[in-house]
C-alpha cells in the first residue's frame, strides 16, 4: 500500500507569510519527490489573510501532474477565529476543504503549546478531556468543515484520563457520522511528545464501525515534513484493515482505494 495524498499543510508555518510561488512551490516538488499526487494547502484560520487563492492557481498551471487543493485549518481560537469563521463562509466556494481542530481550552489555554505539561499536571486532567471532547462536538456541528484534525490532539504530553471515556468518544464520533465529516489520520503525532499516531487505534477502531472515512495527513508546517512516516502510516492503515481514503474537491469527497 502507498499514500498518495497529504491534507494538512501549513506553508506559512507559525507566521504570516503571504502566499507565493517562492513559498508554495518547494511544497509541490517534495510532494513530486516522495510520490504524493494530491495535497491540501491549510494554514491556520488565523493567517487567512496570506492565503492567495490567484497564487494557489498559479502554483496548479505551474504543477499539472499534481492536485493541489486550497484548504485551510478552522480553529477555535478565542482571538482570532471569529474572522476565521467569516473568511470561510466568505470564500467557501473558492475552498476544497476545511479541516476542524481545537487548540484552546478554558482561560484560553493554548494547551499543546510547547512547555504546558505543567499546566497539565496542575489542572484535574478528566476535567480537560471532558472540556477538550465538547469543544470537539462544537467543531463538527458548525457546519463549516469538511473533516477533524488530529482528533484527540489533548493527549499531546501523554497526559491520560482516569475516567472512562468511551461514551464520550462514542458521542464525539457520533456527531461527526451525523456531520457527514472525515477524520484524519495524522503522522505529527509520532514527533511529539506522545509518540503516538492522532487518533488512538481505539479512535479508529471506532471510526471504522460507524463508517467514519479517513484522510491522511503529516500537519507538516515545513515542506521536509510532507508526508512523513508515510510508510509507518500506511503499515499501521493495512493492519487495521483501511485499504482506501477521501480526497476533496470544492467540499466534494470521494473515496479512493489505495
Amino acid at each position: 500500500m502507498r499514500l498518495f495524498s497529504d491534507y494538512h499543510l501549513h506553508p506559512q508555518g507559525h507566521r504570516h507569510q503571504p502566499y507565493s510561488q517562492e513559498l508554495l512551490q518547494p511544497w509541490a516538488d517534495h510532494a513530486r519527490r516522495i510520490e504524493l499526487r494530491d495535497f491540501a494547502l491549510t494554514d491556520h484560520d488565523r493567517y487567512h489573510a496570506g492565503v492567495d487563492f490567484e497564487e494557489i492557481d498559479r502554483l496548479r498551471a505551474a504543477n499539472p501532474d499534481l492536485k493541489i487543493r486550497a484548504g485551510i485549518e478552522l480553529d477555535n481560537d478565542p482571538v482570532h477565529s471569529a474572522a476565521g469563521r467569516e473568511w470561510v463562509e466568505k470564500n467557501w466556494e473558492r475552498l476544497d476543504l476545511v479541516l476542524g481542530s481545537v487548540h484552546f481550552l478554558r482561560g484560553d489555554w493554548p494547551f499543546d503549546h510547547a512547555g504546558q505539561e505543567a499546566e497539565f499536571a496542575r489542572r484535574d486532567i478528566n476535567e480537560i478531556y471532558a472540556d477538550y471532547y465538547e469543544r470537539i462536538r462544537a467543531m463538527a456541528r458548525s457546519g463549516l468543515i469538511d473533516s477533524m484534525a488530529h482528533l484527540d490532539l489533548v493527549k499531546i504530553f501523554g497526559f491520560r484520563p482516569t475516567n472512562d471515556f468511551s461514551d464520550v468518544l462514542d458521542g464525539v464520533l457520533s456527531q461527526i457520522h451525523q456531520a457527514n465529516l472525515a477524520l484524519e489520520l495524522s503522522t505529527a503525532g509520532w514527533r511529539k511528545p506522545v509518540g503516538e499516531l492522532y487518533p488512538s487505534d481505539e479512535i479508529i477502531r471506532r471510526a471504522q464501525a460507524k463508517g467514519i472515512p479517513f484522510t491522511t495527513a503529516s500537519d507538516a508546517h515545513s515542506h521536509v515534513q510532507q508526508g512523513e512516516n508515510f510508510e509507518r502510516l500506511a503499515e499501521k492503515m493495512s493492519q487495521m484493515g483501511i485499504n482506501e481514503v477521501c480526497v476533496f474537491e470544492r467540499h466534494q469527497r470521494r473515496i479512493v482505494a489505495l
